[in-house]
């Protein structure tokens, strides 16, 4: 199924419910960066992440290093920003808020 890309203004009221993501400078993904107190608290983020992009078949273009994540959503199919990279970014703010984020 193919998800229309979303208008700048949805994509702004979206990103304003959502703490710390921003549009990415070219305009086709949505970003944030992720702190956690441990390599250990950001792999347990990253699993549960994992879980949920799998549900919603939509994975994440991310890095890790020792405490931090970053992670960039886009819809690549519909060359940029859709109502599924909210959905996997809203499932991934509740994976950091038990984390201590």
């Amino acid at each position: 199924m193919k998800y229309p890309r979303l208008e700048p203004d949805a994509i702004r009221q979206a990103l304003s419910k959502l703490e710390g993501w921003s549009l990415r400078e070219d305009g086709a993904a949505i970003v944030r960066s992720f702190k956690f107190s441990s390599f250990a608290e950001a792999f347990g983020f990253m699993a549960e992440s994992a879980l949920a992009a799998e549900k919603l078949n939509h994975h994440p273009e991310w890095s890790n290093v020792y405490s931090r994540v970053k992670v960039c959503l886009t819809t690549h199919d519909s060359q940029g920003v859709t109502e599924r990279d909210f959905l996997l970014a809203e499932a991934m703010q509740k994976a950091a808020a038990g984390r201590g984020n």
